[in-house]
């Protein structure tokens, strides 16, 4: 098991990893849309923290030498759910693979969050 940690995504704002590679598989952390620059969420609609949450799932994993066309799940978490649609024309520009999906709405999330995204990817 390896650990997969970057400056390019938001630290870990508790004890779990930002992604754990075992095997063949990269398995990240849950991806809220904090700026890794600021430390903030900084947009406050979902298309822009939908875009924010995305750059961070690309940045770990790319931290572990693969692209967003080897993630083959995700698991997406909305506050709302009648954001699917707005997230959904977000989402398809950074997973153009299509990769396998859960999508359900939540009652809330960290740091008041609208989303968060979580990815399995393959080497």
């Amino acid at each position: 098991m390896t650990k997969i940690e970057t400056k390019n995504a938001p630290e870990a704002i508790g004890p779990y990893s930002q992604a754990i590679e075992a095997g063949d598989l990269v398995y990240t952390s849950g991806q809220i849309p904090i700026n890794p620059e600021t430390g903030k969420i900084e947009a406050q609609d979902i298309e822009g923290q939908t875009h924010q949450s995305c750059k961070n799932v690309r940045a770990v994993i790319e931290a572990a030498g693969l692209d967003m066309s080897k993630v083959i799940k995700t698991t997406c978490f909305l506050r709302n759910i009648s954001d699917f649609a707005a997230f959904n024309s977000v989402y398809e520009k950074y997973f153009t693979s299509k990769p396998a999906r859960s999508c359900v709405e939540v009652g809330a999330l960290p740091k008041g969050a609208l989303v968060e995204i979580e990815a399995v990817a393959e080497r």
